[in-house]
């Protein structure tokens, strides 16, 4: 009986959801040097890195390494204003910067996150380094995990 009461309550609430995150896509990786971290993952581990390429609207150059399961996304400061150049400032070595998640509806997801009080780090959707809209949700509202969305 009371097992029935909670899934009726749990599915009411999934069945009112206007959006649903689908599956991680990538663990962003901070660099201060690109090229030595393309040797890591190609000489070291073996792995195939995709092309360096710029993306200016975002201050970052980013390499891709396709795993079996996800991606992993090198990237390295484009600019003086770049994000990875502050990141940087604070962990020289580098480090995990964000992950990423594909959601099915992101504007659904950033009104509805909005009304929960989630900071975002822009105002609106900007098109990603796959082509695709994304929009970060604030580390401080997130358990100090930076995280992307990114629609599918």
């Amino acid at each position: 009986m009371i097992f029935k009461a909670i899934s009726q309550n749990f599915s009411s609430v999934a069945n009112k959801r206007t959006w649903n995150v689908i599956r991680a896509n990538h663990v962003a990786v901070a660099t201060s040097d690109i090229t030595q971290s393309v040797k890591l993952y190609e000489d070291v581990l073996g792995i195939k890195t995709s092309q360096a390429v710029p993306q200016p609207d975002h201050g970052v150059t980013t390499v891709f390494i396709e795993l079996s399961n996800m991606k992993l996304e090198l990237l390295h400061p484009l600019g003086d204003k770049s994000p990875i150049e502050k990141f940087l400032q604070k962990s020289p070595s580098g480090g995990m910067h964000h992950i990423c998640l594909e959601v099915d509806n992101i504007e659904n997801a950033v009104k509805d996150l909005k009304e929960k009080n989630i900071r975002l780090l822009s105002d609106e959707p900007k098109i990603g380094a796959h082509g695709k809209p994304v929009i970060f949700l604030h580390p401080k509202d997130c358990s100090g995990v930076l995280i992307e969305l990114e629609q599918v």
